[in-house]
This record gives structure tokens, sequence and C-alpha cells, in this order.
């Protein structure tokens, strides 16, 4: 699995682009950057793998994680995805089909499984490879997500931490919404929000 980390927009946003070399097919996940400068970093690279991209993922609707929706689908054409509790949260362009728990995204034989993981957003999710988790902003390196702004809940992003993030292998690594690439294990251990789950 091909993934490249950018790091974008006023709130340093990680923005992913994932591919499969051998098919050429790829994903942009939360593409948040605000400059014309950004976007073109993203484009070129995009151009330099000679990739396809399929789909633009949305981990949820804040607008630092979508604000790119626009120039990504005018330039590449793909389709936005987004879980169905966020979709209204997206404005021109809306979503053009809504994700569920345990929709899987495929390009060839790299796969990525959707978890829901409410209590950033309703409809936050983290995207599950086979060697890898997108963890939008419900878990991040020494963190985890806000959870009082609108449709969040500490109640369901700690759930989601403990049964859905946490249950995973030590080894996998973890691609966050902000901040550093971390993995399931080092958080385990030294994360001080997750020690009494």
């Amino acid at each position: 699995m091909f993934v490249k980390m950018f790091t974008v927009g006023m709130t340093q946003t990680n923005c992913f682009l994932v591919g499969n070399t051998e098919t050429a097919e790829a994903v942009v996940i939360d593409p948040g950057f605000d400059s014309a400068s950004e976007a073109k970093s993203i484009l070129k690279e995009i151009e330099r793998n000679v990739f396809t991209i399929k789909f633009i993922i949305n981990t949820h609707g804040h607008p630092d994680h979508t604000s790119g929706n626009k120039i990504l689908k005018e330039v590449t054409g793909a389709s936005i995805l987004i879980h169905e509790y966020d979709a209204l949260l997206l404005r021109n362009p809306s979503a053009d089909k809504t994700i569920r728990e345990g929709d899987l995204i495929e390009l060839g034989e790299v796969k990525l499984r959707v978890l829901h993981t409410p209590g950033h957003t309703k409809g936050s999710i983290a995207l599950l490879g086979a060697d890898a988790v997108f963890s939008g902003d419900t878990l991040f390196a020494g963190g985890i997500g806000r959870y009082d702004l609108l449709g969040g809940s500490l109640e369901e992003i700690m759930n989601s931490l403990k049964n859905k993030l946490l249950i995973l292998p030590d080894h996998l690594k973890v691609y966050p919404g902000h901040g550093q690439v971390t993995t399931i294990g080092e958080e385990r251990r030294s994360n001080p929000f997750l020690q009494d789950l």
C-alpha cells in the first residue's frame, strides 16, 4: 500500500494519498487544504505516480478535513465519500455516496474497511488497511479528538477507542488526522487518555 502524507491548512490537517501502485488506483483521505499551492503539491504527486483517484474520503465533516473536496473533485472526477451521519455537513459539493460500518473500499489488492468511530462527530470514521489505520480525529499520538463540539460525545469517543481501535494489533501504524504517525501499541502504552480503557 502506497501512503503519502501531506500536512495542510490552517489547522495542520493530515491529508493522505493512499494507492495501489500495481493497479494505479488511489484515494485521497481528508483533503483539508485551503490554498492552491497545497492542492498543487498533492496533484503533482498523483500525476507523478500516474494514479487514477477513485474516491475522496472524508473521515468526518469538519471543514479542516473537507475544504479541498471541490477542487479535487473538479480535477479528478472522483466520488466524495463520507459517513451517512456526517453527510449533511458537506456543502458545495455534497457527498456522492455515503458509507457505513463494514463497507469495503477496494483498490485492487489494497482494501480499506470502514470503522464507524463516533465521538468527535456522529459520523466519524477510521479506515482500516492491512497494516495501518487512518484514524481521523478519533485517535492522535498522545491524545484523542475533541468531543465538546456539536455532535461530539465523551462516552461515544471512549467507546469507539475501546471497542474499535484498541482491539487492533499493536504493530498497526496509526495515521491520524493531525500530528505525528504512531502505532496502536505505542498509544496503548503511553497515551494518557487510554490508560483507564
